[in-house]
């Protein structure tokens, strides 16, 4: 068998064997296969996209690259919730505790944020003190103790995705559907959890640009997990402008911790509520979603969400005060007030703008060795549809170093648009599917 055969097949758009897909991509991760050969490989999925079949085998390879963890000695019902990304996500903060409150546990591998997004590690490790897991003994233990266990991720975990990104990183084929979809979701299967939900992002924020994109993306990602049998759910949620208002690590701590108070944003309250939701149906607690929300409703004004919260901070070393006491939080002292230059209604606020305006100040990484200010950030005071006179406060910047005041005011300037016309407010929450 020859790479190049295998290469032929798919650029003709026939479709490929076990054999040949699990010989191309066994022998690219041990180096006997090089980079010219596999770049030409992944053009040809660009163009011709792969059949189920092929797509099952060429995650399951991906998968079975590195290690494969299951928590067998976790007493909880595991759910796994993936965002594809966006500007002010910091559900997870505000979701696992309330998982907690139902015994789901969050036993997941999360990464730091490079670019315009931040990262779940990047935002718990604005809390003074606290530090994740280093072993996965240790996430079982503190899933078994708080119900909420997060770690970062391991070079051991499906190798080869990483190798293969970096590939499609540099030839123009990260845009490619399958390998987007094979990406996630060996990840998420390389990881044991009861059932997963993928928050898929639509949008300027979001990677993926367009609904349509989006829907093909999901149902792609149930597909996989069908064939695997794991219960997916895929829920496609608007990023057309940042979740919630608050851009920035320490200022999405407090908004994540006020939305357990039952003091959060509309939109990335409504959001948090359905995911919990969701997850109680995947565990058979519920049948109908509207019933499940109450009972999130529940534990975040009985406060036993944010007991959880502080429970799972205490148990990482960090500072529990900050839930009651934002001033335990590094917060940046010094603030711009980015204001409306004439009368109107917000018609647009360019979501990947304003994460670059906060990550200019530094509250995000353009390269991995880059060091994040947890203090610095943006907080919108107005959102798409409200109605604001000339100097009305559009949003709050947060910033450490005078040299990045202008970069930031610049990059808001990019983000928002005011109009005659009146939108109205947006919903978050566009789609729902699953497999089950």
């Amino acid at each position: 068998m020859r790479a190049v055969d295998i290469i032929q097949k798919k650029r003709d758009n026939e479709t490929l064997t076990t054999e040949e897909i699990t010989f191309l991509l066994d022998n690219y991760l041990k180096g006997n296969v090089p980079d010219y050969q596999m770049s030409s490989f992944l053009m040809a999925v660009y163009f011709n996209g792969m059949a189920k079949d092929e797509l099952k085998v060429f995650t399951e390879r991906m998968m079975h690259s590195g290690d494969i963890i299951k928590f067998e000695k976790i007493t909880k019902f595991l759910v796994d919730k993936h965002s594809t990304g966006g500007v002010g996500d910091k559900t997870t903060i505000a979701l696992a505790p309330i998982f907690a409150c139902f015994d789901i546990g969050t036993a997941k591998l999360s990464g730091r944020g490079l670019g315009h997004t931040g990262g779940t590690i990047d935002k718990f490790e604005s809390i003074k003190g606290f530090t994740f897991p280093e072993t996965r003994d240790e996430l079982v233990n503190l899933v078994n103790k708080t119900g909420i266990g997060i770690m970062g991720y391991s070079d051991k975990i499906v190798p080869l995705d990483k190798k293969l990104y970096s590939l499609r990183d540099v030839t123009a084929t990260v845009p490619s559907i399958p390998l987007i979809a094979s990406s996630i979701m060996s990840k998420k299967l390389a990881v044991y959890a009861d059932g997963i939900i993928l928050d898929v992002k639509v949008g300027s924020g979001a990677f993926m640009k367009n609904l349509e994109d989006a829907e093909t993306l999901a149902d792609t990602m149930i597909d996989i997990g069908d064939s695997f049998d794991r219960k997916v759910v895929a829920i496609l949620t608007d990023m057309d402008q940042p979740l919630g208002f608050a851009v920035g690590n320490s200022l999405e701590i407090i908004e994540a911790i006020e939305t357990l108070k039952g003091n959060g944003p509309k939109d990335f309250t409504e959001l948090v509520k359905t995911l919990a939701a969701i997850a109680l149906i995947i565990k058979g607690d519920e049948t109908d979603i509207e019933v499940a929300k109450t009972k999130v409703d529940e534990v975040i004004h009985s406060g036993k969400a944010l007991s959880h919260l502080k429970d799972f901070i205490r148990n990482c070393g960090g500072e529990e005060k900050i839930v009651d006491d934002y001033s335990y939080l590094k917060i940046a002292e010094k603030t711009y007030d980015f204001k409306a230059e004439k009368d109107g209604y917000v018609s647009k606020i360019e979501a990947e703008s304003v994460g670059k305006a906060a990550m200019v100040l530094g509250a995000g990484r353009a390269t991995k060795a880059d060091i994040i200010d947890h203090s610095v950030g943006v907080v919108l005071e107005k959102k798409i549809g409200s109605k604001v006179k000339a100097g009305d406060v559009l949003a709050k910047i947060y910033y450490s170093k005078e040299e990045t005041l202008n970069s930031s005011i610049e990059k808001l300037k990019e983000a928002f648009e005011i109009s005659n016309e009146h939108l109205a407010e947006r919903d978050v929450i566009i789609k729902i599917k699953k497999n089950f």
